[in-house]
């Protein structure tokens, strides 16, 4: 019998991170969910890691795009959930996401995300990235995007570009209709707003969506976010 819910995460260099995200996942594995860790390719022993542990461990080329398209190709639950390496689930989130998927009409969804760091407006990212998504429909891959693997299968899954990958995977996906925003908070690491500081991280987002929204090369965008 299958699944019901299969958990992809990306993971590239995440060693120091590892223990503690395996210890998260576990209790999902224990239920008899599907987790699945996709390496892209790193240079430090986080597959040996994560291989040590019991999960299933599978590799792919560097690109977090198609690391959950290659971990979704491996799943065979019937809804996935994308979480990135550094999110933590709410301790419910299975049976959230469960019935959110039962109601009518409805084939995917997301959280609000609380931003865990030690400056002050990584509160207030939170709560706007938690309304714009309300706002447009649009979800980040921050705030673990969850699908009925059907559907995903039947849109292609997420374009193989390196920057904006998760918008575009949602205006595909609002095609087919609106998201279930769940209010319950993942917790996602800001320690990607502090390194470059929250301020700069801010504006560039903005003017790097605003860009991709005006038809800018996904390629071009990411050479500008790294």
């Amino acid at each position: 019998m299958s699944p019901e819910l299969s958990i992809v995460v990306p993971v590239y260099n995440e060693s120091a991170n590892v223990p503690e995200l395996l210890s998260h996942l576990k209790p999902y594995q224990d239920k008899g969910y599907e987790v699945i860790l996709v390496d892209g390719q790193s240079t430090d022993d986080s597959f040996d890691l994560i291989q040590a542990q019991g999960f299933t461990v599978i590799r792919s080329e560097r690109s977090r795009a198609l690391q959950m398209n290659q971990g979704a190709r491996h799943a065979t639950g019937d809804i996935l959930l994308f979480l990135h390496a550094d999110t933590r689930l709410p301790d419910n989130a299975d049976a959230l996401i469960v019935q959110a998927l039962a109601k009518p009409n409805t084939v995917w969804g997301r959280f609000d995300a609380f931003i865990v760091g030690r400056h002050p407006l990584l509160k207030v990212v939170a709560r706007m990235m938690n309304w714009r998504s309300r706002l447009t429909g649009i979800a980040t891959g921050d705030q673990a995007i969850f699908v009925r693997r059907t559907v995903f299968e039947s849109l292609g899954g997420y374009a193989q570009q390196p920057l904006m990958e998760d918008v575009e995977l949602c205006r595909r996906l609002l095609k087919l209709g609106k998201p279930e925003c769940l209010t319950a908070k993942i917790a996602t690491s800001g320690r990607r707003w502090e390194q470059r500081g929250v301020v700069r991280t801010i504006v560039l987002m903005w003017q790097l969506r605003w860009a991709y929204w005006r038809g800018a090369n996904p390629e071009d965008l990411a050479r500008r976010y790294r």
